[in-house]
């Protein structure tokens, strides 16, 4: 028989009642389990990503930077007068030697006043030969003259002498006496006067000889002045060496009207190179002379030193100069593209790992660092010292012996951590 239970409808009710305050307890628990998940940490394919480990130790700085190489020492041939190209002996690439005649010019204007220079030297010298004939003919007047007057008075103190002592015998008149005796004395002043225009005429006779010795010597001074002139209508080079151009900006023609100072041809000695660097001025700072260096031909390593760093900075580098310390490997010429490193310091007993690539020296920067055995890395911030070419220092973030990511990792800034697969 049935019994009855008034209470069962309302158990199945509460029942009912609690299995539902349960789902939707567990659904909310749920939701908001799920809410604060993080979202997965995306993919990094391994390959693509470049990754090294922080030493210690030496670290070498260094900076780099490429350029050319120069001779140490360019000779550039000057027009030292105007004229017309008429010959072109040498070509460029050729070697040359210091009394090689790259160029014939032609100057009618010069060869005239060397022919006019010529000529009037030597009227010059004919006149100075004139000048000294008629000097010593002049001189040899005045002796003859000076030595009659020496006679006559040598003659008058003879006459003076006599009638004093005829006077004093009173054999002739004392007035007769008196006037030998002053003739003698005149005379006598006057052979003293003319042996004194003798040597004044001596003096006289040098100065005019000075004078037109001088002018001689002023001619033949105009004269090898207008032959050096004519002589360097033959351009030589000067140096010896390679000539690298012929011509300022375009290349020397035949018939081309030159002017006084223009530059004919370019000369360099290419055994004497130096290598010019470009350095980016945010790493030329520590660059200082005397500096070691090597220099990359792409046909071998040559050391060097630093030598001169340019003062101004242009186009955002500074230009250093290496003097080059070793032999030139074969194929070194002027103009050569070439890579230089120069060594700045060595630093001892310090943490140091790869140069990120967007890590400057002094700066604090992310990089992901390698854990669960290598499967993921994660972003911590590193403070990076000084920098060198491919190292830079650490100063704080991370521990000798941890790897990290030295590739572009801009893409996944928004996240802190990868998976590497």
């Amino acid at each position: 028989m049935d019994i009855p239970r008034p209470n069962a409808a309302r158990d199945r009710r509460r029942r009912r009642l609690g299995y539902t305050a349960a789902a939707l307890a567990a659904l909310a628990l749920i939701t908001l389990g799920l809410s604060r998940l993080k979202p997965a940490a995306p993919k990094v394919d391994r390959a693509t990503v470049y990754t090294d480990t922080v030493h210690r130790g030496q670290m070498l700085r260094q900076v780099r930077g490429n350029g050319v190489l120069l001779p140490e020492e360019i000779h550039w041939v000057p027009a030292t007068t105007p004229g017309r190209v008429e010959r072109i002996l040498v070509l460029p690439g050729a070697q040359v030697q210091a009394d090689t005649i790259l160029v014939e010019l032609s100057n009618p204007e010069v060869e005239q006043a060397a022919f006019d220079a010529e000529w009037q030297l030597k009227g010059a010298e004919a006149q100075l030969a004139k000048l000294k004939v008629q000097l010593e003919s002049d001189r040899l007047s005045q002796e003859a003259t000076a030595a009659a007057l020496v006679a006559e008075c040598s003659v008058a103190k003879l006459d003076a002498e006599a009638d004093a002592q005829l006077a004093a015998e009173k054999l002739v008149d004392r007035l007769t006496a008196l006037r030998s005796k002053t003739k003698a004395e005149q005379l006598t002043t006057r052979c003293e006067l003319e042996q004194e225009r003798l040597r004044i005429l001596g003096d006289s006779h040098q100065a005019q000889l000075a004078v037109q010795e001088a002018e001689l010597a002023r001619l033949r001074a105009v004269l090898e002045l207008k032959r050096t002139q004519l002589e360097k209508l033959k351009v030589r080079s000067g140096l010896a060496g390679v000539l690298q151009r012929l011509g300022d900006r375009e290349q020397l023609q035949i018939g081309q009207q030159l002017a006084a100072g223009a530059n004919l041809a370019r000369v360099a000695d290419p055994t004497r190179l130096k290598a010019e660097i470009r350095i980016v001025e945010t790493q030329a700072k520590d660059v200082s002379h005397g500096q070691p260096a090597k220099i990359d031909t792409r046909n071998g390593v040559v050391p060097g030193h630093v030598v001169r760093i340019d003062p101004a900075v242009q186009n955002g580098t500074v230009t250093v100069d290496v003097a080059l310390d070793g032999p030139l490997p074969k194929g070194a010429r002027p103009d050569l593209s070439v890579e230089g490193t120069i060594e700045l310091e060595r630093l001892d007993d310090v943490l140091f790992v790869g140069r990120p690539v967007h890590g400057q020296s002094d700066s604090t920067v992310g990089l992901f660092r390698l854990v669960n055995g290598g499967k993921e890395a994660v972003r911590v911030p590193v403070k990076l010292g000084r920098s060198s070419v491919n190292t830079v220092e650490v100063v704080s973030g991370l521990n000798l012996g941890d790897q990290v990511i030295l590739s572009d990792m801009s893409q996944w800034d928004a996240h802190d951590r990868v998976r590497l697969n």
